[in-house]
């Protein structure tokens, strides 16, 4: 049996953190890697996980029947152009970056291009990552099938429908740097009143771990979660309280609503 090749353009962060994720993965044996990348020691660093270097997003686009398009929004335009002379309807081609649609890949390489869309998140690189993935109808199930187990390779992954891509990028793909913002504050506090900060840290990241998984486990609703740890005349409540006067959850809608705006604006 043949193996499959995927390949990627852009050898960054997230492209490095899939591409370890497909290497580790039981599918591992079943794929061939390429990637492509202006610095070439970034695909050199990637020699020892199987990962076959190309000279052009061209040659890497004729070699490949996966392509990935691991590059930021800004730069996507010229990357398409350079590989789209190699891409046929066989090939599927695989964007992470915000804001770009299949219509604008199609417009720029077949109209028959087959797209799939992802939003993944930086905790790829622990294998923790989560992907929202989306696909145009010219994706067979089989293909999406595989791409989906290449994101559950590395974390989870989620089916979202293709027109809340944009929106979707506020829970997943930025919500690691709101989220670390909300732990800087918590340690920050730590620091203030005397407390160790390497205890701090690693007491609230336990709180954060534990506290996602009595979301995703449990069995219990939000509401009710919260409900667990507020006791009547409590702290929790008292510090509750504090967070509803500062309308925490406004606060937090303006700003998915200005990461969603932003991706519009990015849009192509």
């Amino acid at each position: 049996m043949s193996k499959i090749n995927i390949g990627f353009i852009g050898a960054g962060n997230m492209g490095t953190a899939i591409m370890k994720g497909i290497a580790g993965s039981p599918k591992a044996g079943d794929i061939a890697l390429f990637a492509f990348d202006p610095d070439t020691s970034k695909v050199s660093a990637l020699a020892e996980y199987g990962v076959t270097a190309c000279s052009s997003e061209a040659e890497l686009t004729e070699k490949c029947g996966y392509i990935f398009l691991a590059v930021k929004p800004q730069v996507i335009e010229k990357v398409i152009e350079a590989a789209a002379p190699a891409v046929t309807a066989d090939k599927v081609i695989i964007s992470i970056a915000a804001g770009i649609s299949d219509e604008f890949i199609a417009s720029k390489t077949i109209p028959d291009a087959k797209v799939i869309l992802v939003m993944p998140n930086t905790p790829l690189l622990l294998g923790e990552g989560a992907s929202a993935l989306s696909r145009n109808d010219k994706v067979t199930d089989a293909e999406f099938e595989l791409i989906l187990s290449v994101f559950r390779s590395c974390g989870k992954a989620a089916v979202v429908p293709k027109d809340k891509m944009k929106e979707i990028i506020a829970v997943n793909g930025s919500s690691p740097a709101f989220i670390y913002l909300f732990a800087k504050a918590f340690i920050d506090y730590a620091a203030a009143e005397g407390i160790d900060t390497a205890a701090a840290t690693e007491l609230f990241s336990q709180s954060l771990i534990g506290s996602a998984k009595m979301i995703t486990d449990s069995g219990y609703s939000i509401a009710e979660l919260i409900k667990m740890v507020s006791s009547p005349g409590g702290t929790t409540l008292a510090g509750l309280d504090r967070l509803y006067e500062g309308k925490l959850e406004e606060t937090v809608r303006n700003c998915c609503e200005s990461c969603t705006k932003r991706a519009y604006e990015l849009s192509k």
